[in-house]
């Protein structure tokens, strides 16, 4: 059998390991169009703030050492820029600008997200930049290490953005962030955010808060930062992070059926439109749950478990995906953010009964030193009590209760007063 894989970041790299340890003659292609695969996303802005120093320990795998060790065709700076499902081939086009075609028995689809970038003015000045790769890493450090800047602007209040926020601090700039929403952090409910904006300001970062960016101006050696409203701010260096769309242009073109949410639609088994097509991560949409709204999760841990899953069924197996509840941790400087399942917003946007509650508990007893305060919030069934979701923000401990928060809500469990 030949499988290729488009992508090899996250989900489109463990789906290839997975099939080789379970295949040991199926031939694998693993194409990407970047110069990297297997690297540590997450990671990124911690390399930009130098608290990883070691560029290296961001890749958990190399090319060539991927290739070696699994027996696959790894093709970095290859990019697949057509899939002709008749012929069950894809068009993919070299560095050097020449395109080839490579004919496949099963086709996975890891194309992952890709930055918005809206058209507003000025956006293309130098000292304006998205971080979403490796290639965006090394281009944002080695700018900062240029021009030293003194005040930075972060534009989004995601994860990305608030790690971002965090290491340009580090770096020693003044730093603004502006959201278009009231909050930081949209997986969380207001009253958890304002937790966060409190440490935020207490860390000296400015928040710009229900501010809309209109466009950008050169101001000598600065970037003027202007909002709708008239107002503006300065800044040596600008990082966009409003969000992220699931990369569909590949599977648009090849008339694959795109759901509701925007992303590639899949059956319970990963399966597009087409049977001889898979698709995971990022570029993917599916059913909550909880809820069973069709909804985009950009996580690498759901991708990698849909990695596993879809090399399974490429060989063979009837293994059913069955959903993420989209439990996510950061770091946000000292605090630690999670969340798993739905919170109070999204449960009255689908106009669900619902109650929740807040509790203020240490990290362990308080006769023992150095206990550490947390808040935790739950939202539930008025009538029955299932768990819907939960919500902490703290210093110590915050991971493994969200572990045991996220164990109930996935499997449906009663929450016991």
């Amino acid at each position: 059998m030949k499988i290729i894989i488009i992508g090899g970041v996250a989900g489109g790299a463990t789906t290839a390991a997975r099939i080789r340890r379970a295949d040991e003659k199926a031939e694998i292609i693993l194409v990407e169009k970047g110069k990297y695969i297997s690297y540590a996303n997450c990671g990124l802005p911690y390399y930009i703030g130098g608290v990883i120093e070691e560029r290296e320990k961001l890749f958990v795998q190399t090319p060539k050492a991927f290739s070696n060790r699994f027996r696959i065709d790894v093709r970095t700076e290859n990019e697949v820029i057509f899939i002709n499902r008749k012929k069950k081939s894809v068009t993919i086009r070299q560095s050097s600008q020449d395109t080839y075609e490579e004919s496949y028995d099963k086709l996975v689809i890891s194309t992952g997200s890709s930055p918005v970038r809206p058209p507003l003015p000025g956006i293309e000045l130098d000292g304006i930049f998205t971080l979403r790769n490796v290639t965006d890493t090394d281009r944002i450090k080695a700018y900062i290490d240029r021009v030293s800047p003194r005040k930075a602007v972060v534009i989004g209040a995601g994860f990305i953005g608030l790690e971002m926020a965090e290491n340009l601090h580090h770096r020693g700039a003044k730093v603004s962030i502006v959201e278009m929403g009231n909050q930081v952090m949209a997986p969380i409910d207001f009253s958890m955010a304002a937790l966060v904006h409190q440490h935020l300001m207490e860390k000296g970062v400015n928040l710009h808060l229900e501010q809309a960016v209109s466009a950008f101006e050169r101001n000598g050696k600065e970037i003027k930062v202007i909002f709708k409203n008239g107002q503006s701010i300065e800044a040596d260096i600008v990082i966009l992070s409003i969000g992220v769309r699931p990369e569909t242009t590949l599977a648009r073109a090849a008339e694959l059926t795109i759901g509701a949410a925007g992303g590639i639609a899949v059956n319970e088994y990963l399966q597009t439109s087409d049977e001889s097509i898979y698709a995971i991560g990022d570029a993917i949409e599916y059913p909550h749950p909880l809820n069973g709204n069709p909804w985009l999760n950009y996580l690498a841990g759901p991708a990698n478990r849909q990695g596993r899953i879809v090399a399974d069924n490429l060989l063979g197996a009837t293994i059913a995906y069955e959903g993420s509840i989209g439990t996510s941790i950061a770091k946000v400087f000292d605090l630690t953010v999670a969340s798993a399942g739905l919170p109070g917003k999204r449960l009255r946007q689908a106009g669900v009964n619902y109650m929740s509650t807040t509790i203020h508990p240490a990290s362990h007893a308080g006769y023992y030193p150095n206990a550490m305060p947390m808040s935790i919030k739950i939202t539930f069934d008025k009538a029955t009590g299932k768990l819907y979701g939960g919500q902490i923000v703290g210093y110590d401990g915050v991971d493994k209760r969200i572990d045991e928060l996220a164990l109930v809500i996935k499997h449906k469990a009663l929450y016991m007063i």
